[in-house]
């Protein structure tokens, strides 16, 4: 269990799951860059928060809710939950990961939670998404203690969601990659650079630079270095 002062963002582990150097230029250096992409994303981000709680006869939606897992030391803000009221008939024999729904204050009956996240353009070939989604659903289920089995990805560019199954396998990769990023930020120290593929979409590829040698430093203090050669005069460079 970490302590409230320990717990690290919920965003983080889309960006470790994408590349570990990304993470800690974001979280340990304190660098960020935006490009159209992740204008777009924010625009949509805060879209999706205008309304904070809306109540229909058989759903709860709950917009901007504060999450939290001690266990796994994370913190964040979920997009959209929506409780979903389950059937008197429900059977209240536990789930795999515990009773089936939820009692909401002030709402009768057990509520399923079903966490949606909104991303921009169109689904990615990898699961970083996936992860940051299934955070969220374990946060869920330990505020709540009630089973969250699936969750979606709601994409901007289709404007169509993708309902994700919250597998064993996803769930125990991304208690992993929480251990990790607790690691990499008790370390304090930034992973050299690898370039591949993925760094062509990076909003950080000009502060990473993952194809120079100098990659292998600390981005901050070659930004330093070029900053202080670039204004030195001409007889001291």
């Amino acid at each position: 269990m970490y302590a409230e002062d320990d717990l690290l963002p919920i965003s983080a582990l889309q960006h470790l799951a994408f590349c570990e150097r990304r993470c800690a230029l974001i979280h340990l250096e304190g660098l960020w860059d935006d490009n159209v992409f992740t204008v777009e994303g924010q625009l949509l981000h805060e879209r999706a928060h205008e309304e904070l709680v809306e109540s229909r006869r058989d759903l709860r939606l709950s917009r901007g809710l504060r999450l939290h897992s001690l266990r796994l030391g994370l913190v964040g803000q979920a997009d959209l939950v929506e409780f979903h009221r389950l059937p008197d008939e429900t059977s209240p024999e536990p789930c795999a990961h515990g009773p089936p729904g939820a009692r909401l204050p002030g709402l009768p009956g057990d509520w399923r939670p079903y966490p949606v996240e909104y991303k921009r353009g169109k689904p990615k070939p990898d699961i970083c998404y996936e992860v940051q989604l299934c955070a969220q659903a374990l946060c869920l289920e330990e505020m709540l203690g009630a089973s969250v089995p699936a969750g979606a990805l709601y994409y901007g560019q289709p404007r169509r969601r993708q309902e994700v199954m919250l597998t064993a396998t996803l769930r125990a990769h991304t208690e992993s990659l929480a251990l990790r990023l607790h690691e990499l930020i008790r370390a304090g120290q930034t992973p050299p650079a690898e370039y591949g593929k993925h760094c062509r979409n990076c909003s950080l590829l000009e502060l990473c630079l993952p194809q120079c040698a100098s990659g292998k430093r600390s981005a901050r203090r070659y930004l330093r270095q070029a900053m202080q050669d670039a204004l030195a005069p001409e007889g001291n460079a």
